[in-house]
């Protein structure tokens, strides 16, 4: 956190000032998460590591990868070799907590720490045991963490320990916070939380007062979100190449309505949308409308208009997530709803539903290499798939690789609590927080596609050599997933809610809630190309549809029965969210600017009253994405 001095573009011109080094775009090295990630990162980009670095967090200082890969199983680690099981925070930082940030600008820093000293002394009982040990420590350097946190707001000549007193130290006080985070922890996903309608208030007394102009107000907004989209970190090539590029998922929460009825939407959420015109359309942070039916028909209109002219929003169902989680939520990373402040997520990236499918045909073995992976069985030596026999060894290879799922994440998390912990992230949460193990699933469509070609259609084995089923051949068509057809669609959330029953069945670390997420939103790729063959038709290297997204072209019917069938798949089983992403031509929403706004704001309402969770809205052509590869450093505008 102070481990740079204050950093600035161009401080004359800057109303919202802080970077996560002394330059722009000069990335830190943090060697807590494990430090051959970090000489290996170094490495991509022609730089070497200090030696004095490499000699401490190798002889003196344990990371957080190097106690993984200590306590790894023998099993967890074939596992992780051959693709079954992929992603896994275990050489990067977890990500998926989001801190109130709010808390800062509201009460202070020195509020914060007395808080936080309170919360120690609450924890002095008769019987110290592991988890109330540990608990003290963690609020100790919670509390170290803020003292650092005052710190690095002094270098920029701000004193943090007291509340903000206008809208423009509101902004500041909580784009620290945030920045903290960020330079204690490069996480797969750091998210902002929910901040801006908590900033308006600030902003309206401010306007009110005549203190401050909409023109000014918006200019800090403009300078709070492009400090947003500066945040980078030192990256391995293998997590961009699994993540696509160097996203950091900084998601910010906009609309939603309170539990008492009122619509949270003010005048802020409109600025923060703004920004995608005065900035130009980018990933970050991740504008995340929660939508409901009785949000305000002019927001509604304006987020439909900025998706079409954009391609930039995505959007949350408010209305199935309000009565789990309240009316102050957050989304971590793309999809995962958790209370701001009071919950925290052990994030545990996916299993490859699809090459478990592979390996219940195979009697455990993996179809690319041949090796035993899971346990060994009487694999399928029919010709031709029979539904029943595929199913019964699936469900016997689901209960296998959950249970280890689960144990190679209690793992990860264990490690990353105790080598790589995320103090001021922590220390912006209440003393007792509710923990959720976010398992996920990749491959979801390919597997309900291949199922229903097993029942439906008809699937001839090609095997090699060695008996190794490694091909199939789709004989007679089948109902496929993405066009509203209940014959596939009943098989695919049957597989997601048989996976999520699996998953519960084990023992979480630190007593966290098991939840499970649909979500391949750029890694559907990678996974593909870890896969063999499957009986769905698709090849083997082929990407995966991302998410929960139909294969691509098997949704024939068109975007409203593509839209149903995700919507079926049941929220109370992916509660850590259902990724589907959307495109759409311009042309299909209408003939002019009206009529496509009030087309995509009719589906929107659709899709969420028929309890579909998320969506993520592009609307453009081909053309537009094949010009922008071929000239990625054109202004965007040109593309609209």
């Amino acid at each position: 956190i102070t481990a740079y001095g204050a950093g600035y573009i161009n401080q004359d011109l800057e109303k919202i000032v802080g970077l996560q080094t002394d330059q722009p775009f000069k990335r830190a090295i943090m060697p807590f998460g494990g430090i051959r990630v970090v000489e290996k990162s170094l490495e991509a980009y022609g730089y070497t590591i200090d030696p004095q670095t490499h000699t401490t967090f190798t002889e003196y200082r344990k990371t957080h990868n190097d106690g993984v890969f200590d306590a790894y199983t023998s099993e967890m680690r074939k596992a992780r070799h051959s693709g079954i099981i992929t992603g896994l925070p275990d050489a990067y930082g977890r990500g998926r907590i989001i801190g109130d940030y709010r808390r800062i600008a509201l009460y202070g820093v020195d509020f914060l720490i007395k808080d936080k000293q309170q919360q120690l002394s609450s924890l002095e009982y008769d019987v110290m045991d592991e988890d109330l040990i540990r608990l003290r420590e963690e609020i100790s350097e919670q509390i170290k963490a803020l003292k650092k946190l005052k710190s690095m707001g002094a270098s920029y000549g701000f004193d943090l320990g007291n509340p903000a007193v206008n809208s423009q130290q509101a902004i500041q006080w909580t784009y620290f916070g945030y920045l903290a985070a960020v330079k204690e922890q490069n996480g797969a996903a750091m998210s902002l939380g929910r901040v801006s309608t908590f900033l308006d208030i600030y902003i309206e007394r401010d306007l009110k007062l005549g203190v401050i102009s909409e023109a000014e107000v918006q200019e800090l907004i403009d300078q709070f979100v492009m400090k947003l989209r500066m945040v980078r970190f030192l990256r391995a090539p293998e997590y961009n190449q699994l993540f696509a590029a160097d996203p950091v998922w900084i998601t910010e929460t906009l609309g939603g309505m309170g539990v008492d009825g009122r619509p949270l939407v003010t005048k802020n959420s409109f600025r923060f949308l703004h920004t995608l015109y005065n900035l130009g359309p980018s990933p970050e942070p991740n504008l995340t409308i929660l939508w409901s039916e009785k949000l305000p028909t002019a927001f509604k209109q304006y987020c439909a208009k900025v998706s079409i002219d954009t391609s930039s929003i995505q959007y949350e169902n408010d209305d199935l997530m309000r009565p789990e989680f309240g009316d102050d939520y957050g989304i971590a990373c793309c999809v995962s709803a958790m209370k701001i402040g009071k919950q925290m997520q052990f994030f545990g990236a996916r299993v490859n539903l699809a090459k478990a499918l592979l390996y219940a045909i195979n009697g455990g073995k993996d179809e690319k290499s041949g090796e035993q992976v899971a346990p060994p069985y009487a694999p399928i030596t029919d010709d031709y798939l029979d539904y029943e026999a595929v199913s019964a060894k699936f469900d016997l290879l689901m209960a296998w690789l959950a249970k280890l799922y689960v144990n190679t994440l209690n793992v990860i998390h264990y490690m990353h609590d105790k080598y790589c912990y995320e103090a001021v992230e922590m220390a912006l949460h209440d003393r007792d927080v509710y923990r959720t193990m976010a398992c996920g699933i990749a491959g979801l469509s390919v597997v309900g596609d291949a199922l229903a070609a097993i029942k439906y259609g008809k699937v001839k084995v090609i095997r090699n050599e060695e008996g190794l089923a490694v091909d199939y051949e789709v004989e007679e068509d089948y109902p496929k997933f993405g066009n509203n057809d209940e014959r596939a669609d009943t098989i695919t959330a049957k597989v997601l809610s048989d996976f999520m029953n699996n998953i519960r069945k084990n023992k979480t670390y630190r007593q966290a809630t098991p939840t499970q997420s649909i979500l391949t939103i750029t890694s559907n790729v990678v996974y593909g190309k870890k896969t063999g063959s499957t009986p769905d038709g698709r090849k083997a290297g082929e990407p995966f549809a991302p998410g929960a997204n139909p294969m691509h072209g098997r949704d024939s019917k068109g975007a409203l029965a593509s839209m149903a069938s995700i919507a079926k798949l049941p929220y109370d089983n992916a509660k850590d969210g259902i990724s589907y992403t959307f495109s759409i031509v311009p042309q299909a929403l209408g003939n002019n600017d009206s009529a496509k706004i009030n087309n995509l704001v009719g589906m929107l309402d659709g899709y969420f009253y028929d309890t579909g969770h998320h969506i993520n809205i592009n609307v453009l052509n081909r053309e537009t994405l094949l010009d922008a590869m071929d000239h990625p450093n054109r202004n965007s505008t040109s593309f609209r």
